[in-house]
């Protein structure tokens, strides 16, 4: 057997991935691997998230990086092959990523430096986001600075990407050599959602911000500029067709679970089927198929279980568990039923009685057909008394993007408010919807709302009426609404 090769090879990596039988792997430190000699055998020993182990050494093979051994436990029971993989350090890992990140931010530099005659780069970094923004500056031949930004991992959002040039414009702008204007580099698939938040800035920012899309269909990639959309055309947009439901009638299966806790389970009903829901809390799924019905439950992705007779008992200890620690009266608020989906479980109760947050309210009863399929997102539609709509956005934690996800929103509904979609449909029965632009309530645990909450607000083109809801921080026990503040010069008393 060839164990000093073993401990040399062992020696190179500082860190390998240890799989075993059933492949599931678990990192480990070579110092961590013991190697044991006596006259009769060769042993390893090495701690994972299970304990410690030590297995008799029956042989070891090696593959390129990775390497085999066969081990044994006492009297040869339990034989199994282990495999070693080489793993990356995170320090070198992380290394790795921030070169390539910054080839790329060079690379988009150069770009502009193009895009921009007789410009030379001044200044190429990496931004905050975890170093996945370019922050590029330029001079002039005349020492003028123009300042630019780009994705260089394709993966920051259109609205994530908004947000970050609005703070790294205004950091610029308060230098002792400003820079007010900044050129926001972006992919096409990002161009047309982004121009569409910039039309929804006031006209200082609209003014501050232009766009550019990086055109890669020749060998050299090409900066094309783009004009700011204005905002009557955000309207120009034929809107989806909007179909009406049929009655939602939910299944028999649903309407037996939900009499476990009629006042805690709602189903919605979704195509093929209903989802039973505990506090805004996912945990059953009905599906009708073939006239027939069938049912699982389990509030994990590992947990589902095929709902039977048998397993009916099953399914209502679980009902019992979330009444117990779903509860705002919880004893242990660390349960996974307590901390998790927090804004569905607020939607869920602003859901059955929006008046609790606006007493003007009545809710859209179809608000998820508007869901733009982001289920992190929830959003509500909603009427009040005198026509007017109100788009509703609602958060359970610091979201810095919050405004511009509600802003799509707003604009979405606005769409079909406008070309008659909606007053069609009849969401609100016989009430009729006023020719009036929605309002957007943005509401949260009054520490809920980001630090940088205020500042985009004030960046919001004053058309567009945008009120924030300071909610009690005990909103699981009652609704209670601490503050509104409306960012509109437009803006009515509530």
């Amino acid at each position: 057997m060839e164990i000093d090769r073993l401990k040399t090879k062992l020696a190179i990596f500082s860190e390998w991935l240890l799989v075993g039988r059933r492949g599931k792997g678990f990192p480990i430190a070579s110092g961590e691997i013991e190697l044991e000699i006596d006259e009769k055998a060769v042993f390893i020993s090495f701690f994972d998230d299970t304990g410690k182990h030590r297995w008799r050494l029956n042989g070891v093979e090696f593959d390129g990086e990775e390497i085999a051994i066969d081990v044994a436990g006492p009297f040869g029971r339990e034989q199994q092959t282990l495999r070693l993989v080489p793993r990356t350090p995170a320090s070198q890992l992380a290394a790795e990523i921030e070169a390539a990140r910054l080839a790329a931010a060079q690379d988009a530099a150069e770009l502009a430096a193009r895009s921009f005659p007789n410009t030379k780069i001044l200044r190429v970094s990496l931004g905050e986001k975890g170093g996945r923004l370019a922050h590029i500056i330029l001079a002039t031949p005349t020492k003028a600075e123009i300042a630019a930004i780009a994705d260089v991992t394709n993966t920051v959002t259109h609205s994530d990407l908004l947000a970050s040039s609005i703070l790294w414009s205004e950091k610029l702008g308060r230098r002792k050599r400003p820079i007010h204007d900044l050129l926001i580099m972006c992919e096409k698939r990002r161009l047309t959602p982004l121009r569409r938040l910039h039309a929804m800035l006031n006209d200082h920012w609209r003014s501050r911000l232009s766009i550019a899309s990086i055109d890669r269909r020749e060998e050299i990639p090409i900066l094309k500029f783009h004009d700011g959309f204005r905002m009557t055309e955000l309207w120009r947009e034929k809107p989806k067709l909007f179909v009406l439901p049929q009655t939602q009638i939910h299944s028999r299966t649903a309407n037996a679970i939900r009499s476990l806790a009629p006042d805690k389970i709602d189903a919605l009903h979704v195509a093929k089927g209903d989802t039973l829901r505990f506090l805004g809390m996912p945990f059953a799924r009905v599906r009708t198929l073939q006239r027939s019905e069938a049912a699982w439950f389990g509030t994990g992705r590992s947990e589902k279980h095929p709902l039977t007779d048998a397993s009916w008992d099953k399914m209502e200890n679980l009902v019992r568990s979330l009444d117990a620690f779903r509860s705002h009266d919880t004893v242990n608020k660390r349960h996974a039923f307590y901390r998790s989906d927090t804004e569905s479980w607020l939607e869920s109760i602003l859901r059955r009685d929006i008046t609790k947050l606006d007493a003007n309210l009545r809710l859209s009863p179809l608000y998820h057909q508007f869901r733009s399929g982001r289920s992190e997102k929830i959003d509500l539609l909603a009427i009040r008394n005198d026509g007017r709509l109100v788009v509703i956005e609602l958060k359970a934690k610091p979201d810095r993007n919050m405004i511009f996800q509600a802003l799509e929103y707003w604009r979405n509904v606005e769409i079909r408010r406008r070309s008659g979609a909606l007053s069609e449909a009849k969401l609100f029965g016989e009430q009729k919807i006023a020719d009036r632009p929605a309002i957007i309530y943005l509401a949260a645990p009054a520490w809920s709302f980001h630090q940088e909450f205020e500042f985009f607000a004030r960046t919001i083109s004053p058309d567009i009426e945008i009120w924030r809801f300071e909610l009690h921080e005990e909103w699981r026990r009652e609704i209670k609404v601490v503050s509104r503040i409306c960012y509109s010069p437009l803006g009515e008393n509530l």
